[in-house]
């Protein structure tokens, strides 16, 4: 076989053979449309020839598929290996590739460019128009049977590169070996390699419209990556679709006792002093712990695959792989089935906002800008040097929406938690006149990231409905957990975020100061009810200077434990549900430091270890009475509340009812100030005996004991407050008390 330099033109060249220019760009790794020139091809005089790149292989033969009878043998057209020849005969047939390869070995292989196209042209439609609700079964590496063949197929979204490549483990890494096909209807290249097994490293080389070629690309959909400083992907099994239950749509219910513990999985609790706890060894400590302290629910910090220790997972680039950190993918599966047997809710954060610039990641990821907004006064966030989603695009959207059905159908996640609700909202958000692009109608609103949003929400309703989602907004936009459509951008939840800034402002303050601030603390019940609001108390609270909750509580060593378990049990008195950041709950002394495990040894000795304890008994005993009807079916409805004393400033007293559904109900009285009011009278709307179900200052949990004799007491006919009745109570100094009615 003559050397490609021997034809002048393509002219001259036989029959069926590769023009000299296309050869050259396999060879140079430039050829955009290798199954134009690779694989069988039928000549212009009606003969078969295949074509094949090989390196490393000394000759190649073309062997029948089922028999392995001889077809035909290729020559070499150039030392890098490239080989083409004709076969014996002029019907296409299923064809293998006997090799003998330098070293002597030989080897019956596949090769990939016989096999059909990967997409179905369904899916191709759906992509094209977005809306594709689960893109993610058909992008990205899968392992598959094509023609009868066990491989993986390989599909990325890149539609104005010149070429794309897949490179990895089983091709050594060689830029050349593995050119994949453009499907123009929607951009996608594709790829099927047989016998690319489970656990391959692989990444994509993309090259740009201009010929440049980019930093190797990790796989958008990418279900398994390396661990950080690596940055491969890595084939993954596609998890088994997880059905819905009962069980768990009860347990998500607007009228359920949701009480969320917020977890940073590398700094919850670590071995030897350093080490991160694995999945299962997670599942063995931080479940139970959870379990028994009564929580409802755990919400993970950001498991997405991300590159930085320090972003906490809120800077992802592996949006559908688990994080390497704790495990395989399959550890994670174990994780879930372990919440859901112990019958603990599992909530993810979910960054659907913006995402790092790092090389191997989704920026200028074809040499454009593919999944950024183009213009930096739309796609830079200043405030965290990152990218930000183009909302605007089909496939983007179709990305994102994709990637919040896979989290709650493949894992079966009972709910996401939306970081950074309100920088998606506006796009003004942290930006100076001149810096920002007004909309179409000249408003500050995303409308795209509105649109977005909503679609999102509406596919979880539809496709998964025993899910929850909840936004992290920090703005008065109207109707964020209302349904779309009543107007709404669809949420389950908003986090109360003035609610949080309001009453720590308050709690804050000296308790001689506190009564000309009431109304940070009776503020919220203003809007309680215009939004199905959780309280939260998040990592956001407790880093970055601000100090933890215990440090937050002014006066002397017991007032501050004697202030956050009067807090505690005013959060859990108040309408809505609840989410504590982890260390809180046992009042960790020092502000969350995410290099390091929580101060376990806190509640084991030292002078304040009985106080830590205190704290932790607590919010065990607040989260299993908040199971109270009357403390959860009505989180809500205005009509699940009622003020007593809500004006009380002097004595910064606040006293209200909270009514179940079923005619249930619970008085709570808080006095944030150091003084006891012994024989109090509180208005109640109903006679009947009051017992005290919760008290803050009890010495079990570190307080001073004050408190009502016989922890009961009955109503009588002399209302107060506007209330036809009253009870008679012993409030404690810096404490919140609760009173069960009995009837």
């Amino acid at each position: 076989m003559s050397k490609p330099n021997d034809f002048a033109t393509v002219s001259e060249l036989p029959c069926g053979m590769l023009s000299n220019d296309e050869l050259n760009q396999i060879l140079e790794a430039r050829h955009g449309d290798p199954f134009h020139a690779l694989g069988m091809h039928t000549a212009a005089d009606g003969a078969l020839w295949v074509r094949c790149f090989l390196p490393g292989a000394q000759s190649v033969e073309v062997i029948n598929g089922t028999d392995k009878r001889l077809r035909g043998k290729l020559g070499k057209r150039h030392e890098a290996g490239f080989f083409e020849g004709p076969l014996k005969a002029t019907d296409r047939f299923h064809y293998r590739l006997r090799v003998t390869w330098h070293d002597g070995q030989q080897a019956i292989i596949e090769d990939p460019y016989r096999f059909p196209p990967v997409l179905g042209e369904k899916d191709v439609w759906w992509l094209a128009e977005g809306t594709h609700l689960r893109p993610y079964e058909i992008l990205g590496a899968r392992v598959r049977e094509l023609d009868g063949v066990i491989g993986t197929s390989f599909a990325v979204w890149a539609p104005n590169a010149s070429r794309v490549a897949v490179l990895g483990d089983f091709n050594f890494w060689d830029n050349r070996r593995h050119p994949m096909r453009l499907r123009r209807e929607c951009g996608v290249w594709e790829l099927f390699l047989p016998e690319v097994p489970e656990g391959a490293r692989y990444k994509f080389e993309v090259r740009a419209a201009n010929g440049h070629v980019l930093p190797l690309k990790a796989d958008p959909y990418a279900l398994q990556s390396e661990l950080r400083p690596s940055t491969a992907s890595v084939v993954s099994h596609l998890p088994d679709y997880v059905p819905a239950t009962e069980e768990r749509r009860r347990a998500n219910a607007h009228d359920a006792p949701v009480s969320i513990y917020e977890v940073h999985l590398g700094s919850w609790r670590r071995k030897n002093g350093h080490e991160w706890l694995n999945w299962d060894e997670l599942a063995e400590s931080l479940i139970p712990y959870a379990q028994d302290m009564g929580f409802t629910h755990i919400e993970l910090l950001p498991v997405s695959e991300h590159p930085f220790d320090g972003s906490w997972g809120y800077q992802t680039i592996g949006l559908f792989a688990p994080t390497a950190r704790f495990g395989d993918p399959a550890g994670f599966t174990r994780f879930v089935e372990r919440c859901h047997i112990a019958g603990l809710g599992l909530i993810l954060d979910w960054v659907p906002a913006h995402f790092p610039t790092d090389a191997h990641g989704l920026a200028n990821f074809d040499g454009t800008h593919l999944y950024e907004y183009a213009d930096p006064r739309e796609g830079f966030h200043q405030d965290w040097n990152t990218l930000i989603y183009n909302f605007g695009r089909t496939e983007v959207r179709n990305f994102l929406v994709g990637n919040a059905l896979y989290w709650l159908e493949r894992y079966g996640v009972d709910g996401l938690r939306v970081d950074a609700v309100a920088s998606m909202l506006y796009r003004d958000y942290s930006r100076k006149d001149g810096e920002w692009v007004p909309n179409q109608y000249g408003g500050r609103e995303n409308l795209e990231a509105i649109a977005f949003l909503k679609r999102m929400n509406e596919v979880v309703g539809a496709e998964r409905p025993q899910a929850i989602t909840a936004a992290e907004e920090s703005t008065s936009y109207p109707a964020v957990s209302r349904p779309t459509f009543d107007g709404g951008l669809g949420f389950h939840y908003k986090w109360n975020m003035g609610w949080m800034n309001d009453t720590l402002r308050y709690m804050a303050r000296d308790p001689i100061h506190r009564k000309y601030h009431h109304n940070e603390l009776s503020f919220g019940l203003m809007y309680a009810f215009s939004e199905h609001f959780v309280l939260p108390i998040s990592h956001d609270e407790v880093v970055h200077g601000k100090g933890s909750m215990l440090k937050k509580m002014p006066g002397d060593r017991w007032q501050q434990f004697a202030n956050l378990r009067a807090y505690y049990g005013f959060m859990w008195g108040h309408p809505g549900k609840k989410l504590l950041f982890m260390g809180c709950e046992f009042a960790q002394n020092d502000e969350w430091n995410a290099d390091r495990s929580l101060d376990w040894h806190l509640l084991e000795h030292g002078p304040e270890a009985d106080m830590h304890r205190g704290v932790q008994r607590l919010v065990r005993d607040l989260n299993h009475f908040m199971r109270h009807p009357a403390l959860h079916q009505r989180d809500f409805d205005g009509n699940g509340f009622e003020w007593i004393e809500h004006s009380n400033a002097e004595n910064s007293i606040a006293s209200f009812i909270r009514h179940g559904a079923d005619g249930s109900m619970v008085v709570v009285v808080c006095n944030f100030t150091p003084t006891p009011h012994n024989g109090m009278r509180i208005g109640v709307p109903r006679l009947g005996r009051y017992v005290e179900r919760i008290n803050t200052d009890s010495a079990y949990y570190g307080g001073s004991n004050v408190g009502t004799p016989f922890s009961a007491t009955y109503a009588e006919h002399n209302g107060v407050s506007g209330k036809a009745h009253s009870i008679v109570v012993n409030v404690p100094p810096l404490a919140t008390v609760m009173f069960e009615w009995q009837g």
